[in-house]
């Protein structure tokens, strides 16, 4: 539905971007198709998001993801064993590739209700913001050169597993090591973050620490050691730990489990533990405290266990790379004056490996990775312009 016409691919780049400088793009890019495209693309959004995928159980969505690769003519249509989907736009010069992402698992549990709700002007769903407007965009944007007109250069569209909590970024790990060959930059889309381009990944280590004991009755054993009581005295030592403010640095103990009844000493407990970074130095500082903390409790009869569950890599590239003045020139061309950003998503992986990445918002809303979940579609329009001239940019650019 996107209309293509007037548009110039051939458009020569200035040797140098900056935030002010506007794309040389048509202000009139698919104006007659914009309103219906828009709401085609909310359309789209809705049916990812009626298809449960929480992470690692992403394969009906990857199926249906590949369905849509096929019947908007991208070629090369594949899911690997993680659930990843590719599909290749082939482009008019020869040369590396961009990759353009968005994630299909969601925080959401199977058996989540999914029922979505309109509210004045916004629209409620589980997941709908976070990601499955993610990967309407990355359709629509395939829609848009699903005809005559080809892009700069080749395109991989790709719809990576696992970005969530555990996922680890596994998906993406897997995807961009496949095609880093032959990628020379990434634009990973977000569904809610319009405005904002995070040109930094914020290194994040995850652990479980799990304590063990004999157990025994609450009253016949009193004084025995108990897991909880000492997994309890762990998170208080931990909780008083003033990470630095610059780099910013952070942790929380978002899980605590164990015991099996209210009066049982007991036998075995855990902790889930999130820290992350502004720099890598600064977390291994804070995971070597947190290790000394534990060591330091050890007794006799009880023992202390820590796993690694997730390791996500930082990276960054500056403020005035090309393809972050690209991205700001991509706002500035629909009015927008974008805001630079570090977090933590699928573009940490290019970044931490060398290669430039970018990752942008295509609308607004908020209460991610709640029930109450929701979007504001208003600016959607000028957020797919955007993804379209970051594009048409980023595909002439010669890496």
């Amino acid at each position: 539905m996107f209309t293509s016409e007037s548009v110039d691919y051939r458009m020569s780049l200035p040797p140098t971007f900056t935030s002010s400088y506007t794309p040389p793009l048509p202000q009139s890019l698919f104006p007659s198709d914009l309103d219906r495209y828009t709401q085609a693309t909310i359309t789209r959004a809705i049916s990812i998001q009626q298809i449960a995928s929480p992470t690692f159980l992403e394969e009906q969505r990857a199926r249906y993801v590949a369905e849509q690769f096929r019947a908007l003519g991208l070629s090369a249509v594949s899911i690997d064993d993680v659930y990843n989907v590719y599909g290749l736009l082939k482009g008019e010069h020869a040369g590396k590739a961009l990759m353009i992402s968005a994630h299909t698992d969601t925080v959401f549990p199977l058996d989540t209700d999914l029922t979505i709700k309109y509210v004045d002007d916004l629209i409620y769903g589980p997941g709908l913001g976070d990601n499955s407007l993610g990967v309407a965009g990355l359709l629509s944007l395939a829609e848009f050169f699903n005809g005559d007109k080809k892009p700069p250069c080749d395109i991989w569209f790709v719809a990576p597993s696992r970005e969530e909590g555990l996922g680890d970024l596994g998906g993406m790990k897997v995807a961009f090591a496949r095609l880093q060959p032959d990628i020379k930059a990434v634009i990973n889309i977000e569904g809610m973050a319009f405005g904002f381009i995070y040109n930094g990944g914020i290194a994040v280590r995850r652990l479980h620490i799990v304590t063990k004991a004999e157990g025994g009755h609450s009253w016949l054993q009193f004084g025995k050691p108990s897991a909880v009581h000492n997994l309890m005295m762990i998170g208080a030592k931990i909780a008083t730990l003033k990470p630095p403010t610059h780099p910013r640095t952070t942790y929380n103990i978002g899980v605590v489990q164990g015991g099996h009844s209210i009066n049982s000493i007991a036998t075995e407990a855990g902790m889930w533990l999130d820290m992350r970074s502004e720099t890598s130095e600064e977390l291994v500082k804070l995971e070597d405290h947190i290790r000394q903390i534990v060591a330091h409790s050890i007794q006799d009869e009880v023992q202390f266990e820590i796993k690694i569950v997730g390791d996500r890599p930082a990276g960054h590239i500056p403020d005035d790379h090309p393809l972050v003045q690209m991205a700001l020139g991509a706002l500035a061309y629909v009015g927008v004056a974008g805001v630079l950003e570090t977090g933590s998503t699928d573009g940490n992986v290019p970044l931490a490996a060398g290669c430039p990445a970018v990752t942008i918002g295509l609308a607004r809303g908020g209460n991610a990775h709640r029930l109450d979940e929701y979007i504001d579609p208003k600016p959607l329009a000028d957020g797919l312009r955007q993804l379209v001239a970051l594009t048409m940019w980023a595909g002439a650019w010669s890496g």
